[in-house]
């Protein structure tokens, strides 16, 4: 059964049931195959409703914020990890009554909050320090972790190997959208660098950024690098992607509201790049759009902008078949990982609908917003 995406309110999220299953299942084979743990991370992707779906396969939730935190303790109830760059005093001991792990971005965080983790006596805490390899691929600095003044984790000649007492493991997060061989790469840095430190750890969290569910991933190479940091460390092995989990399940339905000329034709429509896929503009890059070509590929060229006043509120440019017009709908791909998450109501713009299908219900509404929602938002 396909979604009827004319049946939707405009504009919209929807995420496949489906299609998140099959992630899940891709997933849980690499946990199968290696013992590995897979959390999914709530700052790519937290739309507790797929939570039930969510803990049938993955052990759990990583968090970056006690909101984040408390959102999967309560909604998954299973496994909550956090890493922050720096915790909040005030809100550190309702961290710990919603967490597991707790991974600590310096030594001095460390000692900071190490009593009252030492002195929590409702359960056991394991804590860890995120390490900065000074390594990575990535190309949009942006999105780079390991970039010159990082304030993201701890470089060797800054590691304090005398103040590890009470520390379990190590983190690092150094990828974004990439495939296992930069993971390959990346472990040979952090196993030469930070191998004698490892040696006393229980675990190793290898952080997020890994594209597993995508079509070219290679999971072999996935399944190796884990197994060779089991095999000399003796250490458990997590893994924190939120894009794989939600990659190619979502999309955004949107609608035309006006067609303007300005040496091109540009169509306005009813979502916006700035309000409700921030990444646009961020990475920057070109979202796919069902039965849409590159610019000049089919016979109409337009640019797709959206109607908020920012000048640079620019999806793309791209062609169709046919010309648009006002009420057309168009359908932006891979809508579900960091648009929900990071969407904002800049110029009191309203926020898409939220919408969940699968086989069995069709079309389920979940969400939708208004007034109010702004309204609360500010004072």
């Amino acid at each position: 059964m396909d979604i009827d995406f004319s049946a939707l309110p405009s504009p919209c999220y929807i995420v496949d049931e489906r299609l998140i299953i099959s992630n899940l299942e891709i997933l849980n084979s690499v946990q199968q195959r290696t013992g590995c743990s897979i959390l999914l991370a709530l700052k790519g992707f937290s739309m507790y409703s797929v939570f039930p779906l969510v803990a049938q396969y993955l052990k759990g939730v990583t968090a970056s914020s006690l909101y984040e935190a408390q959102l999967g303790y309560e909604e998954l109830g299973k496994e909550v990890h956090i890493y922050s760059p720096a915790y909040i005093e005030a809100e550190f001991e309702k961290i710990l009554n919603n967490c597991d792990h707790v991974t600590f971005n310096s030594f001095d965080q460390w000692h900071r909050f190490k009593d009252k983790v030492n002195h929590l006596t409702t359960k056991k805490i394991s804590c860890g320090i995120r390490i900065n390899p000074e390594y990575s691929e990535i190309e949009t600095p942006i999105y780079d972790p390991c970039y010159q003044y990082s304030r993201l984790g701890v470089t060797l000649s800054n590691f304090r190997p005398e103040e590890l007492e009470g520390i379990e493991g190590l983190h690092f997060h150094t990828m974004c959208e990439q495939n296992s061989d930069t993971l390959e790469r990346t472990i040979q840095v952090v196993d030469q660098k930070f191998g004698q430190f490892i040696k006393g750890m229980k675990w190793l969290n290898l952080g997020g950024g890994h594209h597993i569910t995508r079509p070219d991933y290679d999971i072999e190479t996935l399944v190796r690098s884990i197994t060779f940091l089991q095999d000399k460390y003796g250490v458990d092995i997590f893994l924190e992607p939120g894009e794989a989990v939600a990659l190619n399940t979502g999309f955004l339905v949107a609608s035309v509201l006006d067609i303007v000329e300005n040496d091109m034709k540009i169509a306005i429509l009813d979502t916006s790049a700035a309000c409700h896929m921030p990444d646009v503009l961020e990475m920057p890059y070109r979202p796919t759009i069902l039965e849409a070509g590159e610019p000049s590929q089919f016979p109409y060229t337009y640019r797709l902008g959206g109607l908020t006043c920012l000048a640079g509120d620019i999806i793309g440019d791209y062609s169709f078949k046919q010309p648009l017009k006002a009420g057309d709908r168009l359908v932006f791909c891979d809508m579900a990982h960091y648009t929900m998450v990071k969407n904002n109501m800049f110029n009191g713009v309203n926020l898409p609908t939220i919408a969940l299908f699968n086989a069995e219900e069709g079309i389920k509404i979940i969400r939708q917003f208004g007034y109010d929602d702004f309204k609360t938002r500010l004072s």
